[in-house]
């Protein structure tokens, strides 16, 4: 018998008069902006949106089909390099992010390549005219671009059928700095001569990422860096039909999924406005995408593959020219070869098994997409005329208005991480004590700023040289009230809060009397105690529980949930801190390190600003 979809209350024919009575329904009175979120960038992100019919799909890269998949490379020799590009091409990938490392700093994160020689022991075996290949080797850059374009010529490959990019951004330098017109003078005329197409200058948007910059932000400073760019080539001597072409963009992909689909369809929108400003032709973007560092996590870093599919889809389907994944273990060290392939895999998959490349504009026409494009675009050009108003991006950065607007924005971040409004999977939620060390070369952090981990990494790390140094690993005791079914729910969220900071809760247990709790706390020998279980138990139990706790040696004693208007009460009990969600659990965590005596190590992005 076939199936009828001719029922009115049907999901397919239902209008949205229903839905929101529906919705009125749930919410019980409760107004219906309690549904409505907002972004990073305070942009009002809504929980229905119609179809929109007015906006066609586009080819959103500028050759159909696949991106390019690229290839991060940073192993410091230059034959473990070359095997680990082999490997890489081998496997599926046709472009190369090369991280060089030209004067030797040993930072560990960097190929040290100096000559055509050394290029040419690079790329031994690599055929250049069928992959592209991108070069970052900071203020050498210009200087290794025109050593890259003699190995070209000098092994008898035609410079004009190699798709090359300098992707270092000088205006994104942590000291800000102009471009070197000499220099790029010299390698564009040398560009000239031999025919290459090579990108000159990128406008990088992976240091405000990391700084704390939102996705309109980013944006905006990169179209900022873009029309530096264009002066800069305008002063070398270059024909303004030539400046779009000579040019390419990167921007970060992270685990925002929405934000990042329309982040990569903005930049479309606001570079032909740019070009259009300019008065030069207009030339379709070259889009680099790369996923976020700031996301990654060093502690459970298996959770960095989901969060690394999650922002390689979205920069497919928002249609990045090519994308480059950091390997799941980059936060902690040097990646190997078995983490390296992961990363490559992870786009080899949706590319093969799941064909997004082989759809032109997957969120064509999706309402929630195409308003979250439209208020990057307005938020984003808004920030740029602000820029361009203080003098340009050098200009701004001097006066500290970028680093204001940056550090406002990560403030607010860093605020909803602490309150784990914006919680990290394995980190400060379902965190695993008894997690295993993952393999990485070396143990080599790559200065690349701030990650949304790092201060609940710093409360583990803490925890876990206290273990090694005592034996003993820093506890909470669960002090559960009442039959299971009363504190069940508060005590799985409680072990999963403090171990967020390595702090391991007990068991929770049914005890048949206070008594009976207070002695399984003596021999628990925890120096903390949070008293669990429900309001109601509360009102008849807590400061007795309380009494017993502090009697017993307790030196701080928490309780699960909001004390309502028992606080005054419960206080005068002995209850020192209240545990709900909302409120600031790193501040707690760090209180109750203070007072078992752990010392936290400065978080990566401190000692940074410490040197």
């Amino acid at each position: 018998m076939p199936l009828s979809f001719s029922r009115p209350d049907h999901f397919y024919t239902a209008d949205e008069e229903s839905w929101w009575s529906a919705v009125d329904k749930a919410l019980k009175g409760a107004a219906r902006d309690r549904l409505t979120s907002h972004t990073d960038d305070g942009l009002p992100v809504q929980p229905l949106y119609a179809n929109r019919t007015d906006q066609p799909a586009r080819a959103l890269r500028a050759k159909p089909g696949a991106w390019t998949i690229s290839q991060r490379i940073d192993l410091p020799d230059v034959s473990a390099a070359n095997t680990q590009i082999l490997k890489d091409l081998e496997g599926g990938a046709s472009g190369l992010d090369l991280v060089l490392d030209p004067i030797g700093l040993g930072t560990g994160r960097g190929t040290q390549i100096k000559t055509v020689d050394d290029f040419a022991r690079l790329y031994a075996g690599v055929l250049p005219d069928l992959i592209e290949t991108r070069i970052d080797a900071e203020n050498e850059t210009f200087g290794l671009i025109k050593e890259f374009l003699s190995y070209l010529k000098s092994s008898h490959n035609n410079p004009a059928a190699v798709r090359l990019t300098a992707s270092y951004d000088p205006n994104a330098a942590k000291t800000a700095n102009a471009v070197d017109i000499a220099a790029l003078k010299a390698v564009a005329e040398e560009s000239v001569a031999c025919g290459s197409p090579v990108r000159l200058l990128t406008a990088d948007g992976q240091a405000w990422h990391n700084a704390g910059a939102s996705d309109a932000q980013e944006l905006a400073l990169v179209l900022a860096s873009a029309v530096a760019h264009m002066r800069a080539l305008e002063n070398a001597t270059l024909a303004p039909e030539e400046w779009a072409r000579r040019i390419s963009i990167t921007l970060v992909a992270d685990a925002n999924q929405f934000g990042t689909i329309s982040k990569a369809r903005a930049i479309r929108k606001l570079w032909a406005s740019i070009l259009a400003g300019a008065g030069v032709p207009q030339d379709p973007v070259d889009l680099h995408m790369v996923t976020s560092r700031r996301m990654l996590t060093r502690r459970d870093p298996w959770v960095n593959l989901l969060r690394n599919t999650v922002a390689s889809f979205a920069a497919g389907v928002g249609g990045a020219d090519s994308v480059c994944v950091l390997p799941h273990t980059d936060a902690i060290g040097l990646p190997d070869a078995f983490a390296r392939r992961l990363a490559r895999n992870t786009q080899s998959m949706l590319l093969e098994e799941s064909s997004l490349a082989k759809v032109m504009d997957p969120s064509a026409g999706s309402g929630a997409i195409e308003a979250r494009t439209d208020q990057l675009c307005a938020a984003a050009w808004a920030f740029f005329q602000e820029i361009e108003a203080a003098g340009g991006l050098l200009a701004a950065r001097q006066s500290g208005l970028v680093d204001k607007k940056i550090s406002e924005t990560k403030t607010k971040i860093e605020k909803d991480i602490a309150r784990r409004k914006r919680p990290i999977t394995g980190v400060s939620e379902f965190p695993n004590l008894g997690e295993k060390p993952v393999d990485v070369l070396s143990e080599t952090n790559s200065d690349d700023g701030w990650r949304y981990a790092e201060p609940f990494e710093a409360l583990r790390a803490a925890a876990e040289a206290h273990e090694r140094a005592t034996g003993q690993a820093p506890s909470i005791f669960l002090a559960t009230l009442g039959p299971l079914a009363q504190f069940t729910a508060r005590a799985t969220w409680l072990a999963s809060a403090f171990a967020a900071g390595g702090l391991k809760a007990s068991e929770a247990a049914v005890y048949g009397s206070i008594d009976e709790m207070a002695g399984a706390y003596e021999k628990s020998g925890a120096a903390l105690a949070c008293i669990v279980s429900s309001d109601t138990v509360y009102e008849n139990e807590a400061e007795a529980a309380a009494k017993v706790l502090s009697d017993g040696g307790a030196k701080h004693i928490y309780l699960a949930g909001k004390p309502g208007d028992k606080e005054a009460v419960y206080r005068s009990a002995g209850i020192g801190t209240f545990v709900f969600a909302g409120c600031d659990i790193l501040d707690l965590l760090r209180d109750a390190h203070g007072l078992l005596g752990l010392q936290s190590a400065p978080a990566e992005h401190e000692l940074e600003d410490q040197a």
